[in-house]
């Protein structure tokens, strides 16, 4: 296997790390927090190290195989969560090591799960710093998801090639342009989001750091009670919509801005996930305000905010939908597996694939009806090849196995079914929040044992690398020539 390229790419997001290192540095450094000597020596750190990588790895080739491309996809989501932990573990919060890298694995991922409590009393460097990891980090997952996947061909991501070329591949600028346009919608996004949060009554760290972490769908607030800290409907109703825009395929935005063409409700995912938000969202909300002394706004807006945080693995809170009852918790669970659409920030299942796996199983219920009868499975008005088919339902396969893995792993660390289950489902869906009363929402994750920690890291990225791509760097005969 040939590593240079390998080498030089990680060194290149080694530095990245360096350098964005030094504005948390710089806004400790204003109010003289200590932090900003830790921040500016890490970065230094980074740059050396990552520019180290560089010069020894000038003359790489610039192909890249098969095998050069499994390896780069795994190994820089684990470099740069623990280049992004290393300022946390040094900073005044006092974490361990263990404590550390699950925040950054978190961050990186744009999970949203996280260690910290007293968030009101941290430096607002590390809070910005939480944030700015998730926005980069989402802004890397559309990448992934964009050019790597589909080279690989995981879990059916290849369908997002056709996605993102168009029917008539001249139509549609190529990937490294694609990469730009979705940049500047990105920042766009979450420029306006900030200036909403902060006409809305924000601050303005407040709207930018939430601004971060909403267009990401990452989830980590300044505050340890999240969104319910502000509780005001006006940005209960700007978070749904901005963490629903963070969740629908980037690609659309950039048909939008390249071709002029508003597509996003002729796209099947993007319709089937509307039209699944409003199904279930109506349904709480009528079961909810029957059930409860809330109004009928209030239930609407608490139940909207709630599914939507949770759909789009954002994992924002407002209120403690525990305590609406085992229902409610069964559905949120539910909504914790599905997640949004291919091509956005957020995490799950991926919405493209249920309505695949759905299809499939349509037509074997078709064909014990109708034996003699031919049924083609389409989507987006092509049909699918069976390898595509095969890909999607090998991925869901995997998925539920890795869950129970994972789950019956940290009930061997001592933990509770309950907060295994959800804990398992919260960190390969990428969401944050679990359910029960030590991870849910009113809890976090600091009180697990370590050792269930390095589990969920691990789970984190096996999530977000799409479960594949990690067995398959695993695989023993990876390794061989």
């Amino acid at each position: 296997m040939k590593l240079q390229f390998v080498g030089y790419t990680l060194g290149i997001l080694i530095t990245i790390i360096g350098l964005a290192q030094m504005i948390p540095a710089m806004i400790d450094w204003r109010v003289g927090e200590p932090n900003a000597q830790i921040f500016m020596l890490n970065g230094v750190l980074c740059i050396f190290f990552g520019g180290s990588l560089l010069l020894a790895n000038r003359s790489h080739s610039s192909e890249i195989r098969m095998r050069e491309a499994f390896m780069l996809t795994m190994s820089s989501w684990f470099v740069v969560s623990f280049f992004a932990a290393l300022p946390l573990a040094m900073s005044d919060l006092e974490m361990t090591f263990t404590d550390a890298f699950f925040e950054a694995v978190s961050g990186v991922t744009t999970t949203g799960s996280t260690v910290i409590t007293g968030l009101d009393q941290v430096s607002h460097g590390v809070l910005f710093w939480r944030s700015l990891m998730q926005w980069v980090g989402g802004f890397g997952i559309i990448a992934f998801a964009l050019i790597m996947l589909p080279f690989l061909k995981v879990g059916g991501m290849q369908l997002l090639r056709t996605e993102t070329t168009g029917h008539d591949s001249k139509a549609m600028p190529r990937s490294a342009e694609i990469l730009f346009l979705i940049v500047q919608v990105y920042v766009l996004l979450t420029f306006l989001c900030t200036l909403t949060y902060y006409i809305l009554g924000m601050s303005g760290f407040d709207a930018i750091n939430h601004a971060m972490t909403t267009v990401s769908t990452g989830g980590y607030s300044t505050h340890d009670q999240s969104y319910t800290h502000f509780d005001t409907a006006p940005l209960q109703y700007a978070g749904t919509l901005f963490m629903l825009l963070g969740a629908l395929p980037f690609v659309l935005y950039v048909r939008f801005v390249f071709q002029n063409r508003f597509l996003f409700f002729n796209d099947e995912q993007v319709s089937a996930l509307l039209k699944f938000l409003a199904v279930v969202i109506g349904f709480l909300t009528i079961w909810l305000w029957l059930s409860s002394p809330h109004t009928l706004e209030s239930a609407f807006r608490n139940v909207a905010f709630s599914v939507v945080s949770v759909i789009t693995t954002t994992g924002f809170k407002v209120v403690d939908y525990t305590l609406w009852g085992g229902f409610a918790v069964f559905c949120f669970l539910i909504l914790t597996y599905i997640g949004a659409c291919a091509g956005s920030t957020a995490g799950g299942a991926k919405m493209m694939r249920v309505m695949i796996g759905a299809k499939v199983v349509g037509r074997q219920f078709k064909t014990l009806l109708f034996p003699s009868g031919t049924f083609v499975l389409n989507y987006q008005g092509r049909r699918l090849d069976d390898d595509t088919v095969l890909n999607v339902l090998s991925f869901l396969a995997l998925y539920v196995g890795a869950n129970a893995v994972v789950t019956i792993l940290l009930t061997l660390t001592g933990l509770d079914f309950i907060t295994a289950l959800s804990g398992a489902a919260t960190a390969i869906a990428n969401v944050g929040p679990g359910v029960g009363p030590i991870i849910g929402p009113e809890g976090n994750f600091s009180t697990l044992p370590d050792l269930a920690k390095w589990i969920l890291s691990f789970a984190m990225i096996l999530g977000r690398l799409e479960i594949l791509t990690v067995l398959v760097v695993l695989s023993p005969t990876f390794w061989r020539d």
